[in-house]
C-alpha cells in the first residue's frame, strides 16, 4: 500500500507490526485491521500516534499472559482512512480481496467514514471496534456490529440528568453550536429530560455570534444553563456572558468536557479579558465520561490504572507525544479484542476436535456470530473501569468537576452500571445552597384584612339589630295613627330589604383562605342574591309608596276614589318578580364561579431572590359583563324613576298623610352613593381591602340612610304623643297653585288637593285622603243646606215684619216673639239628626213669654244682623238655580276651615 505517512507514524507502526520471530513462532496469529488517520488535524495533534504507545503496551501485556490468551497474536493491519469516506472504502475492499482477510476490525475516529464502514460489516460477518468514536448517531440499530469502548456523547445525557434530579432542578436551558456532533447530543438530552419530566425552558442554537442567543435565555429567565459548543468558541461566548452579567450567584453552567485546558487564555478576538472569563467560569460545572478510573483496582492486565498510567507516559515521552484522552480506551480496546477472538478461537478448536464429521469446518458467519455474541458477554476490569456493552455501547463512568478559585475540582462520579452519584469532594455554591432552577415566583393572595373584615362584621351586625329593632317597633305600635296609614307592609320590606343588603356583607369577606372552593362558588351565588333582591324591595317599596303619592295628586278629582289598596303591591311583587327572574336565570344558565385574578409580578421587597404573584379571588362566569349590565340597568331605572317621582312630589307638604319628605331624601342620599361607590370599587378593584371597604360603605350608608329616616320620625311623634288633628292644624295643605291655576281656568269644577307629609311619615295617603274628601263633600253639602234654610228665614222674616207693622205694640212683640221662637225653635229642633229625641216639654217652656221676653232684646237683633252679608254674616243671596251643585259653586283659595274641622 502506497500511502504518505510521516516519518513519526511510519516508525510506529514498524515497531507494532515487526514483532520479535519468537512471537510468531509459538503464537497463533489473529489479523486485525485497524483502520485509522495517519496524518493529524493542526492544533489537535495525531490520535492515531498518541494512542499508539498504548496499544504496544497492551500486546505487550497479553505477551505475558498465560494460555489461552498467550497462545493467541494480535497482528494489526494499518490502514490510512484520511478522514475521507472514498480513500477509507478502497482501503477496506483492498484488504478484503488482497488479504490477509481480517477476523475484526479496529480503530476508528471519523464518524462518516466510522458509519459508512459500519452498515456493511454485518454482509462481510466482520465486527468493529471503536476506541475514539463518539458521535450518538452511532448508537443505532442500524449497525448491529458496532461497538465501541468509549462512551458515546449522549451517555453523558443520562447521568447529566441523574445530577440534575440531585439538586432538584426541574427547569434547565440549552446552548448549542450548530453542528453535528453538538446538535446530535442536545437532541438526545431532550429526549432524556423529557422522560425526567425535566423542563427545558429554552434550546438556543448558534453558529458563530452567540450573543443574541445568551440574551434570550436571560430574557426567558433560564438560570440552568447546558452547553453544547467547542473550546474554540467559549472565549466568545462567556464574554457574552459577562456582558450580560449572566453568572454568579443565580446562574449555574455546565459545559461539556474541554474545560481542562487553559482555553480562556487566547482573549485576542473578543473585548473580555482573561480575569472576566475567570469570572464568569467560576462556580461552574463541566461533565465528561472518565478517561481512566480513579480506582486503585488491578485489572484483567494485573495492574491499577495509575500503574498502566505511568507506563504509558513513559512510551510516549520517550517519542515525544502528546497525551490522548483516548489511549486508556484503545488498551482496554486491545483487550477487548484478545478476549473475544481468544475465546472465538477455542470455541472453534473445540468444535473441529469433538465433532462427529471428519471434515467439520466453521464458516466466516457461524465466526461472526461467535464474535458478536463473545462482544456482548465481556465483562472485565480495565484501565478505564468496568468494561462491558449494552446493545453496543460502553457502560461508562462520567465525572463531574467544578471550577473552583482558579482551579478544576472533581466533585462527583456517576457509574452506569449502578446508576448512582459518588461524592468526591464538596460542591460550592455562592450561598451555601442549589442555585434555584428559575425565579420562583410565590403566590400571594391579596386577602381581606381580618381586622378590616371585623370591623366591618361589627358595624353590619349593628345594622341587623337596628333593623330588627325598627320592625320590633313598627309591630308593636302597628294600631297608632303613624303607622297604619304609612303602610306598615311595605315598610316591612323596606327593612327586609335593608337586612338582606347587610347579610350579602359577610359572603362578600370569604376567600379560599377561609373557605374550600365549593364553598366560595355558593357564597357568590348567595352574595349576589341578597344584594340583587335586597335592593329591589328596599328601593322597590319606596318607589311603589312615591308613584302612589304622584298618581293620587295627579289625577285625583273629588269624584274620583282614591287608588286601591293592592295596587303598590302588585307594583312591587312585578319588580321582586323580574329580579327574581334575573337571579334564577343567572344561577342556572351561567352559574358564578371561582375565578383567579393575577395581577403584576413584583420583585421582593427585601431583596431575595425570588418575585411574588399577587392574585385574588373573583366570582365570574362566562358572560359577566351581559349579567352585570343587565342588573345595573334594571337597578338604575329603578333608582332614576324612584328619583324622579321623589322629585316631582317634592311640593307636597303633609306630614299626618304620606312619607314623601323621607323617601325623597333616602333617595337623594342613596342615588348618589351607589354611583360614585359603584365606579370608585372599580376603579380600586386591584385593591381587595379598599374595594370590600368602599362597597360595604356604600351597602351600610344606604340602608341606614333610608330607615332612619324613615322610621326615625315616626319614632319621635309617637314619643312625642302628637296626634293627627294638631298635625293637620299645624301643617295646612298647600297647593301646586301653577297646576290649579291652569285646572281652575278650565274647569271649576276639577280640585287638586296635595297634602305634604310629615318629615318622619313613611305610608300612604290612601286611607286619609278618602277620609279628608269624604268630610270635605259633607261639609259642602251642609253649608249648601244651611244656605237654603237661611233664605226661607229671610222670608219668614219679612213677612212676620210686615204683620208687626199692622199690629199694636204689645200684641206685637208677644206675637212676634212666641211665633218666631216657637218656629225657629221647632224646625231647628227637627232640622237636627237627633230631632226625634227633643223633648216637647222642653220646647214650651222655651217658648214662655218669661224666657221669650227674657231673651229676646239679645237674640233678635243678633239674628237680624248675623244674616246681614254686609257686617260679615253669610250671603243670603239667592241661588240661581235652587237644584244647583255645590261643585259648580266658585271655591275660596285655600281649604284651611274644611281641614281644621276633621
Amino acid at each position: 500500500m502506497e500511502y504518505c505517512w510521516n516519518l513519526l507514524n511510519v516508525l510506529a507502526f514498524w515497531e507494532l507490526t515487526q514483532m520479535p520471530s519468537s512471537y510468531c513462532l509459538v503464537r497463533h496469529k489473529l489479523p486485525v485491521l485497524w483502520i485509522m488517520p495517519l496524518s493529524g488535524d493542526s492544533g489537535k495533534g495525531n490520535i492515531t500516534a498518541e494512542v499508539l504507545p498504548a496499544v504496544e503496551l497492551a500486546l505487550h501485556h497479553l505477551s505475558e499472559q498465560p494460555a489461552p490468551l498467550g497462545n493467541y497474536e494480535l497482528q494489526f493491519h494499518l490502514t490510512d482512512s484520511e478522514c475521507d469516506n472514498g480513500k477509507a472504502l478502497k482501503a477496506f475492499f483492498d484488504t478484503i480481496f488482497n488479504g490477509p482477510k481480517p477476523v475484526m476490525i479496529f480503530g476508528g475516529v471519523c464518524s462518516s467514514v466510522t458509519s459508512i464502514l459500519a452498515q456493511s460489516l454485518e454482509s462481510w460477518n466482520l465486527v468493529q471496534l471503536s476506541f475514539a468514536v463518539t458521535a450518538p448517531s452511532l448508537a443505532n440499530k442500524r449497525f448491529p456490529n458496532f461497538f465501541r469502548t468509549v462512551p458515546s456523547d449522549s451517555a453523558v445525557n443520562v447521568a447529566l440528568v441523574r445530577f440534575l434530579r440531585q439538586y432538584g432542578w426541574s427547569r434547565v436551558g440549552t446552548l448549542t453550536q450548530r453542528e453535528q456532533r453538538f446538535t446530535e447530543v442536545q437532541g438526545d438530552l431532550s429526549k432524556h429530560l423529557e422522560a425526567a419530566n425535566i423542563q427545558l425552558a429554552e434550546a438556543e442554537s448558534f453558529s458563530e455570534a452567540p450573543c443574541d442567543c445568551v440574551k434570550k435565555l436571560k430574557d426567558n429567565d433560564v438560570r440552568i444553563v447546558i452547553a453544547h459548543f467547542d473550546v474554540s468558541l467559549a472565549a466568545r461566548v462567556f464574554c457574552c456572558v459577562y456582558n450580560l452579567s449572566m453568572y454568579g450567584q443565580k446562574y449555574q453552567w455546565i459545559l461539556p468536557g474541554w474545560t481542562q485546558a487553559i482555553w480562556w487564555t487566547d482573549t485576542e478576538p473578543i473585548n473580555c479579558t482573561a480575569e472576566n472569563i475567570l469570572t464568569v467560569i467560576e462556580g461552574s460545572i463541566s461533565a465528561d465520561i472518565e478517561t481512566l478510573s480513579t480506582r486503585n483496582i488491578r485489572g484483567t492486565s494485573g495492574r491499577t490504572p495509575q500503574e498502566y498510567e505511568k507506563e504509558y507516559d513513559e512510551r510516549r515521552q520517550l517519542k515525544r507525544l502528546g497525551a490522548s484522552k483516548f489511549h486508556g480506551f484503545a488498551y482496554d480496546g486491545t483487550w477487548v479484542i484478545a478476549k473475544v477472538l481468544t475465546r472465538v478461537m477455542e470455541t472453534v478448536r473445540y468444535r473441529e476436535r469433538y465433532s462427529i464429521h471428519r471434515n467439520f469446518t466453521v464458516t466466516e458467519q457461524e465466526v461472526g456470530q461467535m464474535v458478536l455474541e463473545a462482544m456482548d458477554k465481556i465483562n472485565f476490569f480495565g484501565v478505564t473501569g468496568h468494561v462491558m456493552f449494552q446493545k453496543g455501547e460502553r457502560m461508562a463512568n462520567v465525572k463531574f468537576a467544578q471550577y473552583q478559585d482558579g482551579r478544576v475540582v472533581d466533585i462527583e462520579k456517576y457509574s452506569a452500571i449502578t446508576d448512582e452519584l459518588e461524592f468526591i469532594s464538596p460542591i460550592r455554591f455562592q450561598r451555601d445552597k442549589p442555585t434555584k432552577d428559575r425565579t420562583h415566583v410565590y403566590p400571594y393572595r391579596k386577602r381581606i384584612s381580618i381586622f378590616l373584615y371585623g370591623i366591618v362584621a361589627f358595624l353590619t351586625f349593628l345594622g341587623i339589630f337596628t333593623s330588627c329593632s325598627f320592625l320590633v317597633f313598627s309591630v308593636k305600635h302597628r294600631n297608632h295613627w303613624a303607622i297604619s296609614m304609612s303602610r306598615p307592609f311595605m315598610n316591612s320590606l323596606i327593612i327586609l330589604g335593608a337586612v338582606l343588603s347587610y347579610c350579602s356583607i359577610f359572603f362578600m369577606g370569604l376567600d379560599g383562605s377561609y373557605v374550600s372552593d365549593r364553598v366560595f362558588e355558593v357564597s357568590c351565588s348567595v352574595q349576589i342574591s341578597c344584594l340583587s333582591i335586597g335592593c329591589t324591595a328596599a328601593f322597590g317599596a319606596m318607589f311603589a309608596k312615591t308613584w302612589t303619592i304622584h298618581s293620587f295628586f295627579k289625577n285625583h278629582s273629588m269624584e274620583k276614589k282614591a287608588t286601591k289598596d293592592y295596587g303598590p303591591v302588585l307594583l312591587l311583587m312585578f319588580l321582586l318578580l323580574i329580579d327574581l327572574s334575573l337571579v334564577i336565570c343567572l344561577q342556572i344558565l351561567d352559574p358564578l364561579r371561582r375565578r383567579l385574578k393575577e395581577y403584576h409580578i413584583e420583585a421582593d421587597p427585601h431583596g431575595q431572590d425570588f418575585f411574588i404573584q399577587p392574585f385574588s379571588e373573583r366570582c365570574e362566569n362566562t358572560y359577566m359583563g351581559f349579567w352585570m349590565a343587565a342588573i345595573y340597568v334594571y337597578k338604575g331605572i329603578l333608582l332614576l324613576s324612584t328619583c324622579f317621582l321623589a322629585w316631582t312630589t317634592r311640593q307636597t307638604n303633609i306630614p299626618a298623610v304620606n312619607d314623601s319628605r323621607s323617601i325623597r331624601f333616602s333617595v337623594f342620599v342613596s342615588v348618589p352613593v351607589i354611583l360614585i361607590g359603584t365606579c370608585a370599587s372599580m376603579l380600586w378593584q386591584d385593591q381587595p381591602n379598599v374595594q370590600f371597604c368602599i362597597v360595604t360603605l356604600v351597602i351600610i350608608t344606604c340602608c341606614c340612610s333610608t330607615l332612619c329616616m324613615v322610621f326615625i320620625p315616626k319614632i319621635i311623634i309617637i314619643r312625642m304623643g302628637t296626634d293627627p288633628a294638631f298635625l293637620s292644624r299645624r301643617f295646612h295643605l298647600i297647593q301646586w297653585h301653577s297646576e290649579l291655576e291652569k285646572k281652575l281656568g278650565q274647569d271649576k269644577d276639577k280640585r287638586n288637593i296635595m297634602e305634604e307629609n310629615d318629615p318622619g311619615a313613611s305610608g300612604c295617603v290612601t286611607d286619609m285622603a278618602q277620609n279628608i274628601f269624604s268630610s270635605l263633600d259633607n261639609l259642602l253639602s251642609e253649608n249648601l243646606h244651611l244656605k237654603r234654610h237661611i233664605i226661607e228665614l229671610n222670608s219668614e222674616l219679612e213677612d212676620l215684619t210686615r204683620q208687626l207693622n199692622e199690629l199694636s205694640p204689645h200684641v206685637i212683640e208677644n206675637v212676634i216673639v212666641r211665633s218666631f221662637v216657637h218656629k225657629a225653635v221647632k224646625k231647628k229642633c227637627l232640622t237636627l239628626p237627633e230631632s226625634s229625641h227633643c223633648n216637647r216639654n222642653l220646647l214650651e217652656d222655651i217658648n214662655s213669654p218669661e224666657h221669650i221676653q227674657r231673651r229676646l232684646s239679645l237674640q233678635l237683633p243678633i239674628l237680624h244682623h248675623a244674616y246681614l252679608p254686609s257686617i260679615g254674616g253669610v250671603d243670603s243671596s239667592p241661588l240661581s238655580s235652587p237644584f244647583e251643585s255645590p261643585q259648580q259653586m266658585p271655591m275660596p283659595r285655600t281649604y284651611g276651615v274644611l281641614v281644621t274641622g276633621l
